[in-house]
């Protein structure tokens, strides 16, 4: 089996990491980019402002 190209990351808002909403982006699996964390300016609409947003983990999952 090929090994995966991309993996998913979640975008929270840096100044509150604990808001209910934020985004799923991909990101490369493998090589230069992978090793940064990204750090992007998108809209939030709880706020209704462009902020920057962080990288974070996924939360665990439940079985």
């Amino acid at each position: 089996m090929a090994k995966k190209t991309h993996i998913k990351v979640r975008l929270v808002p840096e100044t509150q990491p604990d808001s209910s909403f934020f985004y799923y982006v991909k990101k490369p699996a493998g090589g230069e980019k992978a090793k940064i964390k990204l750090k992007v300016k998108k809209y939030n609409p709880v706020t209704r402002k462009h902020e920057t947003f962080i990288e974070k983990k996924l939360p665990p999952h439940s079985k």
